[in-house]
């Protein structure tokens, strides 16, 4: 029998194992990422454990040889939730917020069927509009689903060159733009965070999006370790003009928060800088550059096919509790067109104050 409870500090190293050794699993699904949300953000969390009867009391020392993935590991399934509340955009159960991938990870149908029972559960208790589960390879048969993003991963060769081939002419000779330019590159964490944070919240700015606070970023390099680091990239002249936070997961490199100058664009820094982190994981062993999540027909997502990465898709689905349709808080819906234009012309510095307040209720 399958019982379903609540994540407790204790589980930590088990619901890590869990993920890392589950074939869908995620970096969004490891506790490092609630760390930092829920430092940053204070929105509640609902991280659901599914374990075979009698393991409860004592998780750490017990086994279940039931589970497929790992008989030492007593769980059979987990969903990391979050509830967000705003006025403006609604009251939502995510799995899992500011990420690209969520959703359940479990040994069998059973267990996925119970894991979103207790999720509509708290939806329903909790008088929330929606539940939204951000799946990447699996689903839920029959919940309605959105088709908005799409996501890019491409194998790293083990020899440099291949690497370098894989991408498509025009892109490598963008390459090359930035290295004739003189274009320059360093490594590092929390002593390069004013810089890439400045560099993020300008371009955020450019795009008329409210950018998170420093502070998000300061989290979630404190809690993920070894597992996150920040590379920028300079001019001759020692200017930095784009930077990019990734994320390390097992074998994949995962660039997820990235920005340039846009008068610094014909340097190619962001080519040049995608290409500085691509060697950088040839040189470390990694086997996977995960680009991440994109809007269909939107700029990030134009780039990333000009690099030769193929989109895949992205089902997230919903459960719907107190509304009839579902959500679209994306900047791509037209009835904020008018807002990112305003956003856009409000003074930079204004937008950093203001935009955290803001972002922090768009998951």
């Amino acid at each position: 029998m399958i019982t379903i409870r609540f994540y407790q500090e204790i589980d930590k190293p088990l619901w890590d194992s869990y993920v890392l050794n589950h074939p869908d699993g995620t970096f969004f699904h490891l506790i490092g990422w609630k760390r930092g949300l829920e430092k940053t953000f204070r929105h509640k969390s609902y991280y659901l454990i599914a374990e075979t009867q009698g393991n409860s009391s004592n998780p750490i020392n017990s086994t279940n040889p039931s589970n497929p993935i790992n008989p030492t590991n007593p769980i059979v399934g987990i969903l990391p939730l979050f509830s967000v509340k705003s006025l403006l955009f609604g009251k939502s159960l995510v799995s899992v917020p500011f990420a690209a991938y969520g959703g359940i990870l479990a040994d069998s149908e059973e267990v996925v069927s119970q894991l979103f029972d207790k999720a509509k559960e708290i939806t329903r208790s909790e008088g929330l509009d929606y539940l939204e589960l951000r799946n990447k390879d699996r689903g839920i048969e029959s919940l309605p689903l959105k088709d908005l993003y799409v996501f890019f991963r491409r194998r790293i060769f083990e020899d440099l060159e291949s690497n370098m081939d894989a991408i498509p002419r025009k892109s490598r000779r963008m390459i090359r733009v930035g290295e004739k330019a003189g274009l320059n590159y360093k490594f590092g964490r929390e002593e390069l965070l004013p810089e890439f944070y400045e560099i993020l919240a300008r371009s955020y700015h450019r795009l008329g999006t409210p950018v998170f606070s420093i502070k998000l970023f300061h989290n979630l390099l404190l809690e993920l370790g070894e597992q996150a680091n920040i590379l920028v990239v300079k001019d001759r002249g020692g200017k930095t003009i784009s930077s990019v936070l990734t994320f390390f997961y097992k074998d994949q490199v995962l660039p997820y928060y990235a920005g340039s100058l846009f008068e610094y664009r014909d340097l190619a820094p962001n080519d040049y800088m995608y290409w500085q982190l691509m060697k950088y994981g040839w040189k470390n062993g990694y086997k996977l550059f995960d680009f991440g999540r994109s809007k269909v027909d939107t700029g990030s997502y134009d780039f990333k096919r000009h690099w030769g990465f193929e989109p895949e898709p992205l089902p997230y689905q919903y459960f719907l509790n107190r509304i009839d349709e579902i959500p679209n808080v994306s900047p791509a819906n037209p009835k904020y067109q008018r807002k990112i234009e305003i956003w856009r012309k409000l003074p930079f510095r204004a937008t950093q104050i203001i935009g955290p307040h803001i972002v922090k209720y768009i998951p």
